[in-house]
């Protein structure tokens, strides 16, 4: 059994930066370890590799076999990765010397590097977790989880404390969560949001990377097909009535709803915004961060938001009962109101807006229209086949995939549908007249991008048809 990940070993990057990496990339091995009585190295092929390696090394070998994937990665990203390691062993260094876990100037470096390799493989999320006797590094990249490094134990400390200073927290509390942020300029300026969470261990640090320059994301940059770019166009033009975005956590829905913001902002209109958090500031926009801890809240917010006279309010969440009236008055009342509901698809969206006790007539009299959206990951163009799937190259750092696509569905809500959405009638009902209309499910929207060449037929039934 081949095990899946080189990185789950506390790897010494100093032994292959000694061998050197023509050496690891003829023989397809990379090491990992040096021990007392042998040296451990990764391999594809343990019995190719038995003979050849005696030469290289004065202790016996032991092998683990891994995918080619594995070895390939390490050797294509060793240089970021040695200068990481590097830093990492002279922070842990300096902090035995000096007895200090914040005075260490290695450890900022060591972050910093880390951030950057982030940021160079386009990671959205840096997951920092104390395990039993090591502390394990995973960059979320298109959606999905990488161990890019496991580190002593001792690493937690200074990673901890480090990065809290950085986000202002107290470096004290191991006990209770803290949220936090901080900012830094890498060419371009980044906001980065740090969570801790207390685990059995230690604790659990996930940093969010937010690039600015996507606070400015325009509504043609989704990635809507023409259709629906030009409906939303019309919609999100409208004086009062409620839109909402849909889909689960991490589907894209925040950066829709920037988006929108972005195309209506103007000296004209007074736009509030409550959120929890705040992703990016937008220059012009009113925006609100909810503080449950001192009681401000979204229904606190919403009660009082009124009284402010906007023309436009985005939500971050509608969550309750409570949020979905005061959302609905708002639209009632000459209001233009955008908000985030977490269901399946569109349709569905009306079921559970009645669930949450709405009237089917205040329904039906205010919303306008429901974006259901996915993100699926998109095939990399350098080397994707001409059956549509994923291969591996540089490029995409050997996934097969490079970025994501926006998958979506819009179902615009006209008078018919008002008046079916009044009379409580079933949803497939409604879906058969939206078709006549022109309406596209998402899942037909996802197969359409899949034959194209723009996804693969995995990412349709991992993200899509689930």
């Amino acid at each position: 059994m081949k095990n899946n990940s080189i990185n789950k070993f506390i790897i010494d990057y100093s032994i292959a930066k000694n061998i050197g990496i023509d050496i690891l990339k003829e023989h397809n091995i990379f090491p990992i370890q040096q021990q007392d009585l042998f040296i451990l190295i990764a391999t594809q092929d343990i019995k190719q590799n038995e003979l050849l390696l005696v030469s290289f090394f004065q202790k016996p070998i032991k092998f683990i076999e891994v995918t080619k994937q594995n070895i390939d990665l390490q050797i294509q990203n060793f240089d970021k990765q040695y200068e990481i390691f590097t830093l990492a062993t002279k922070a842990l260094e300096n902090s035995i010397q000096n007895n200090s876990n914040t005075d260490n100037s290695y450890i900022a470096d060591m972050i910093d590097k880390l951030i950057l390799f982030a940021i160079k493989l386009r990671a959205s999320d840096i997951h920092i977790e104390s395990l039993k006797k090591s502390v394990v590094v995973r960059f979320r990249i298109d959606g999905g989880l990488h161990i890019v490094f496991t580190f002593d134990y001792e690493m937690y400390f200074l990673l901890s404390s480090v990065l809290k200073l950085f986000a202002n927290l107290d470096i004290s509390q191991t006990r209770l969560p803290q949220n936090g942020r901080f900012s830094k300029n890498f060419e371009n300026e980044y906001d980065f949001r740090v969570s801790t969470m207390p685990t059995i261990n230690g604790e659990s640090i996930v940093l969010r990377i937010l690039d600015n320059k996507n606070s400015k994301i325009k509504l043609s940059q989704i990635g809507f097909d023409n259709f629906t770019f030009k409906a939303l166009e019309k919609i999100i033009n409208l004086h009062q009535g409620m839109i909402l975005v849909t889909g689960p956590t991490g589907s894209g829905k925040t950066t829709t709803m920037y988006s929108i913001l972005n195309t209506l902002n103007n000296p004209s209109k007074k736009i509030i915004t409550i959120e929890d958090p705040i992703e990016y500031n937008l220059a012009g926009i009113q925006q609100i961060n909810i503080n449950e801890d001192i009681g401000l809240d979204y229904t606190t917010v919403l009660k009082n938001i009124l009284r402010q006279d906007p023309d436009i309010i985005m939500i971050g969440e509608i969550r309750d009962e409570k949020a979905l009236k005061i959302a609905i008055q708002a639209s009632l009342t000459g209001h233009l109101v955008i908000a985030t509901l977490h269901t399946n698809n569109a349709p569905d969206t009306i079921n559970r807006l009645l669930d949450l006790n709405a009237e089917p007539f205040l329904v039906a009299s205010t919303l306008r229209a429901v974006i259901s959206q996915r993100l699926v990951r998109k095939l990399c163009d350098e080397c994707k086949t001409d059956l549509n799937k994923p291969v591996g190259c540089k490029k995409c750092n050997l996934s097969g995939y490079q970025g994501r696509i926006n998958v979506c569905e819009l179902l615009q809500c006209d008078k018919k549908i008002s008046e079916y959405i009044t009379q409580r009638q079933d949803i497939s009902m409604i879906v058969k007249y939206a078709k006549t209309k022109g309406y596209v499910s998402l899942e037909e929207n996802a197969l359409e991008k899949v034959k194209s060449g723009e996804t693969s037929m995995e990412e349709f039934y991992n993200k899509v048809k689930m």
